[in-house]
């Protein structure tokens, strides 16, 4: 089954779900901001995208710059809790499809996975 954390107010998360219709991929729509994923199912992101939990922040965000996560050094697991307890600062849209995963700036990200 194909998954995209999805922010429909995001204008790429958007067109991510589009390329996904266009190519007639069904894919369970999942609104992170309601239904945030767990330590586990950010850890396993993480994972599929071969970065480390950092890399998947939104470092524009407002949020990160009132939290000071600037000017701190978190570990891994310190990164996915704070994207569980924030996810405003989880990078979007993030599409896993067959067992791997993209985040879709630019979309053709998400294209090369359906493609593999």
């Amino acid at each position: 089954m194909t998954k995209i954390y999805h922010n429909p107010r995001c204008t790429k998360s958007r067109q991510a779900l589009q390329l996904l219709e266009e190519r007639g991929v069904e894919a369970e729509v999942i609104k992170y901001l309601e239904t945030p994923p767990s330590k586990k199912e950010l850890a396993e992101i993480v994972k599929l995208l071969g970065i480390p939990a950092e890399a998947l922040v939104r470092k524009k965000e407002p949020l990160f710059k009132e939290l000071n996560l600037g000017e701190q050094t978190l570990t891994n697991q310190q990164w996915i809790a704070t994207m569980v307890e924030h996810p405003k600062l989880i990078e979007r849209p993030i599409v896993i499809h067959e067992g791997k995963a993209a985040i879709g700036r630019p979309t053709e990200k998400i294209a090369e996975i359906l493609d593999a």
